[in-house]
């Protein structure tokens, strides 16, 4: 055997290979095709791969165990002694990579774009966003828990808005294409989330007025809301805004989006938009953060019985009071689509892709993205 330098024995009744085949070092042509093999990974093998492949793998022994599955197997072996090791059942590991959540990246052809003015660099110059869609905020108290978890996300990764400040909208409220811009603080325009369409002068002052109130309330210096971010505008000559194709400002960073894009218990889709005055990453990061907790919601969301809960808003523009998200087992761990936004300079050169392909990586272990 070991002379064989070819080898034909196609269309026969063969249901195996000897193993004595692989000791045959000059075999450098063989037909096994047409015969009825018992294992059927190596009857694939026959008709697409080389015959050294072939020989390798009856050198392993057959039946699935290739040199390639050899290794996985020995990766499997090496991690279910880890596991034994370190108490871990194996089973119950396999239901935890079952359970996990899922996004899945939806490519469109016309993604939404936002450009971005030059003017912007000096004075918020950082910007990330995205489409999420598939979102149930319908379930008893979801839609004020969604505003909560947003709430605690300024507190917490976006470091009381200093690093970076998340708006969320109702994607179909949402004009685009959009321009993020500057515009003097007299002539910036925007009706804010529960209040009349004013002047970002002038809310600035009216909430200034309103912290002085809550200090002489409450007798002490902390304030609440909004409130405890007007210092971020300070010194600014311009101030950063977000506007829709209508000449709309649907965002007014870092301090409140427009009732205009109002999110409410109907809505199924969202434009998620993160700034930051610091840096790109910072803005990925809080992005990545921002999609997991949506999604921990959303699983929850489905499984909620009918939670009796208010979505009342106590106030619209300063957010509600803190509470915990819930968590469970999805019953049906349904995908939330996420489609990539385009940010451009104003001559059309791409300035940001997100989510890219390595985007949604700080939150991969609780997070399975289908791309």
């Amino acid at each position: 055997l070991h002379l064989f330098q070819s080898l034909d024995v196609a269309d026969n009744e063969l249901e195996e290979l000897p193993a004595a085949l692989a000791d045959c070092p000059r075999l450098k042509e063989a037909n096994f095709r047409g015969n009825r093999l018992k294992d059927k990974r190596l009857e694939k093998m026959v008709n697409n791969c080389q015959v050294k492949a072939i020989l390798e793998y009856l050198r392993a022994g057959g039946r699935g165990k290739g040199k390639a599955e050899n290794t996985r197997e020995e990766a499997r072996k090496k991690k279910r002694e880890k596991q034994q090791k370190d108490g871990v059942d194996g089973e119950q590991d396999e239901v935890e990579e079952a359970s996990k959540l899922l996004v899945k990246v939806l490519h469109v052809s016309t993604p939404l774009v936002v450009k971005v003015s030059p003017g912007i660099k000096d004075v918020r110059a950082f910007i990330v966003c995205c489409v999420l869609r598939g979102v149930n905020l319908e379930p008893g108290n979801t839609l004020r828990r969604f505003l909560s978890m947003q709430t605690k996300l300024h507190e917490d990764i976006c470091e009381k808005r200093t690093a970076a400040t998340i708006a969320t909208h109702d994607l179909r409220l949402v004009k685009g294409p959009l321009l993020y811009d500057v515009q003097p603080p007299e002539e910036l325009r925007i009706t804010p989330l529960g209040r009349k369409e004013i002047k970002a002068k002038d809310l600035l002052r009216q909430l200034q007025l309103e912290a002085e109130e809550q200090r002489k309330q409450r007798k002490r210096q902390n304030i609440s809301g909004l409130h405890r971010y007007l210092q971020l505008l300070d010194g600014k000559d311009h101030y950063p805004c977000l506007v829709d194709a209508e000449g709309i400002v649907i965002s007014f960073p870092p301090i409140t989006n427009s009732e205009k894009t109002k999110i409410k218990k109907d809505t199924r889709d969202l434009f998620l938009e993160v700034t930051s005055d610091t840096s790109l990453q910072i803005c990925k990061d809080v992005m990545d953060t921002l999609i997991l907790k949506i999604a921990e919601l959303n699983r929850s969301a489905l499984e909620d019985k009918g939670d009796s809960g208010s979505d009342s808003e106590p106030d619209a523009l300063c957010g509600p009071v803190n509470s915990n998200p819930s968590q469970g087992v999805q019953p049906t761990n349904l995908p939330l689509g996420v489609e990539q936004v385009r940010v451009v300079d104003t001559d059309g050169n791409l300035k940001v892709l997100y989510p890219s392909k390595t985007d949604l990586a700080t939150v991969s272990s609780l997070l399975t993205v289908i791309r």
